[in-house]
Order: structure tokens, then sequence, then C-alpha cells
């Protein structure tokens, strides 16, 4: 285990997906977890990404998330190490009820997660990042701004209240400017300060990127505003806001401002759109900006985040793959990775932990192994 380090002592889970109980101890060094489609990989993947802020990488309901067919409600709890101090973390949500979360067993906002714990991920689901909507990637970004500030989930959930409510009022045809104006304000105020963090989200990337000397490719991130001519400054945003009620009266919904925003990326060392680049390469790149987001933040925390990875190394040839591993390992990252053969983490022998997980009527079971 490395001295300086973000990391999880335990995770626990409870009647979470087909887990119907683990408990299963950690000592800092990458989680190598291994065995057949369908054993319950993932599900352990994704109780690790509920410990920040968000409703983890499925993007699942509280509800989705209870094991079947009890449908009792779950539980996930942890121990976050960090170098500064020890936090006990615990997620639960009883049947039909919303998630609560409790930091150090006082009950907390989720929000607050994300001062304590920054967890990034890769999951196969991504891999369709550069060519899918830009909704997708806007949600990508804001992952990756949001482990570098946690403010940030603030902000957007601000200024997406606002909208709502906005939209609200353009879809009965409110047209008295004094019920906007509030609103508009508020959107304004967020939507600047989100903008003003992606913008600082992607200068750490950018830098992170051309000081680490890496097997995977580079990618230049472009923030694309949407409409030209709008200025994403507070005053600015307000001003088009209110110009633009008629257009929005007209759609029933806001049409200008930071949620329309996309990422655009290119392949460095080719000058390719990321759209236009191989299966391969799109994953290689993806890889890239999620190992120079962990080394961005292991500079500004002294601690480098964990790391969650999904199926990745059956998409990479044993070059690649070695080269991952043994950039995981110089980061000093406890992460946490999927495949279905142990071979596939035979690079990683005397570096991990590995856990071998195993289905029985539904019913997941894990037990730890040697490399």
């Amino acid at each position: 285990m490395a001295g300086q380090q973000q990391w999880l002592g335990d995770i626990a889970l409870s009647h979470f997906r087909s887990h119907k109980l683990l408990n299963q101890p950690l000592d800092g060094r990458p989680v190598a977890i291994f065995g057949p489609n369908g054993a319950g990989k993932t599900n352990i993947l994704e109780a690790v990404s509920l410990l920040s802020p968000g409703r983890g990488l499925r993007r699942a309901t509280a509800d989705d998330l209870s094991r079947k067919p009890e449908a009792l409600g779950w539980k996930v709890s942890a121990t976050l190490n960090s170098p500064h101090r020890t936090h006990e973390i615990a997620m639960r949500a009883e049947a039909g009820a919303s998630r609560v979360v409790t930091i150090d067993e006082k009950t907390a906002p989720q929000v607050a997660l994300g001062r304590i714990a920054q967890i990034l991920w890769l999951v196969p689901a991504m891999d369709r990042l550069w060519i899918e909507g830009a909704g997708e990637r806007r949600r990508f970004l804001d992952r990756i701004t949001l482990s570098f500030q946690p403010n940030h989930a603030e902000a957007v959930l601000s200024y997406d209240k606002a909208m709502r409510e906005r939209n609200r009022l353009l879809k009965d045809h409110v047209r008295d400017a004094h019920w906007y104006l509030a609103l508009e304000g508020q959107m304004a105020k967020s939507g600047a300060e989100i903008h003003r963090n992606r913008i600082d989200a992607l200068s750490l990337l950018a830098k992170a990127q051309s000081n680490a000397k890496t097997a995977f490719p580079a990618a230049d991130l472009t923030l694309i505003e949407g409409e030209e001519n709008i200025g994403f400054d507070e005053a600015s945003l307000r001003e088009v806001l209110a110009n633009n009620r008629p257009n929005d009266l007209r759609a029933g919904r806001t049409l200008v401002g930071p949620h329309r925003s996309d990422v655009a990326a290119l392949f460095a060392a080719k000058g390719i759109d990321a759209r236009q680049c191989s299966t391969g390469e799109q994953k290689a790149l993806l890889i890239s900006l999620i190992l120079s987001n962990a080394r961005a933040l292991a500079t500004l925390n002294d601690a480098p985040p964990i790391i969650l990875l999904d199926e990745v190394a059956a998409h990479l040839d044993d070059n690649r793959r070695a080269a991952l591993y043994d950039e995981i390992t110089a980061i000093g990252a406890q992460a946490f990775m999927t495949g279905t053969g142990v071979e596939l983490f035979a690079e990683m022998k005397g570096r991990a932990q590995a856990l071998y997980v195993s289905e029985s009527g539904g019913l997941s079971e894990t037990k730890e192994v040697d490399l």
C-alpha cells in the first residue's frame, strides 16, 4: 500500500443486487475481480461508485439496487482511508424509500461524499461516448469536474432546479417577465459557475496529459458551448436567457445555457476527431483521460483517487494491458478491475488482491484467491 493514498479498508454489502451478504477486507492494493459473466462482479464496482455523489455507475434508482426477490432494501458501507483521516461511510435504502447517506454515523447529503472521496470509473457503456449524444459527454465531463471541485454538484443541482421551474412556466405559456427574473438570475449565477468549473477541469486534464509519459494516446478536449455569440459569465447568461424567452416559449423548454454544451475530443498525435477513430483508439483515449484525471487528483490532493475499471482488460492487447497495470501501480491508486478470467490479471501477480465471484441460484458468492 502506498504511503499517501485514498483507499477502502473494507467494503460490505447487504441485499445489494445479487449479493445477499459480502464483507470484504481490503489492503489498499488494486483489486482484481474475476469470474463468469453474470456472477456479480460489476455489482461490487457499482456499490463502490455509490460512495461518491450521484446515482453510481449505472445511474440506478434506489429500488433497482435491492436484491430480488426479497426487495427488503439494501445497504453499502465502507471504511475510507485518506492521508489525513478515516471515514466510515454507509448508504442504505429501505424498500420503496430514498437512499440515506451517513458519514461517521451522521446523516449527510450526497454532495458531501464529494468532499471526502474521489472515485473515477470507466464502464463498457462509455465505449460509445464519442459517437453518442451530447448528454453523455456532458455527464462524463461533469464527473471529472466534480472530482476536482466538489461544489460543482451543488451548482448543477441549483441550475437544474431553477431550469425545471422555468420550463414549467414556458410550458404553461406564462409571458409575464416578473415570473422569470429570479429563476433566470439563479440559472445565470449557477450556470456561470458550472462553465468555469468545466473549463478549469479541462485545463487540469490537459496539464496532466502533457506531463505524462504513457502508452495511451492523449486526447485534446474542447468545450463546445452550442450557440455562437453567447457569453457564459453571469451577466451574459442572464441577458441571453431573457432575450431567448420567445424562442423558449415556442419550444416549451430552455434552449440555451450550459445544459446544452458538448465536448469534442481530438486524438492529439493523429489530429483525428475521436468520432472518426477506431473502436480500439476510442477506448484507449478514454483510458488515457481516466488516468490523467487520476494523476491530476494525486497532485492536487497528495493522494490518488479510487478507480473503477469494468471489463477494461478484455479490450486491450497484452502490451496495453500490462502498460495499464504499470500505470495504475505507478499512480498508487486502489483500482477495482473486473474480467472473466484470472489470466487477464496475470501481470498484476504480487501487486493486487484477487477476488473470485461465482453465482448460484441468483446469489453471488465471493472469495479471495491468489493470482
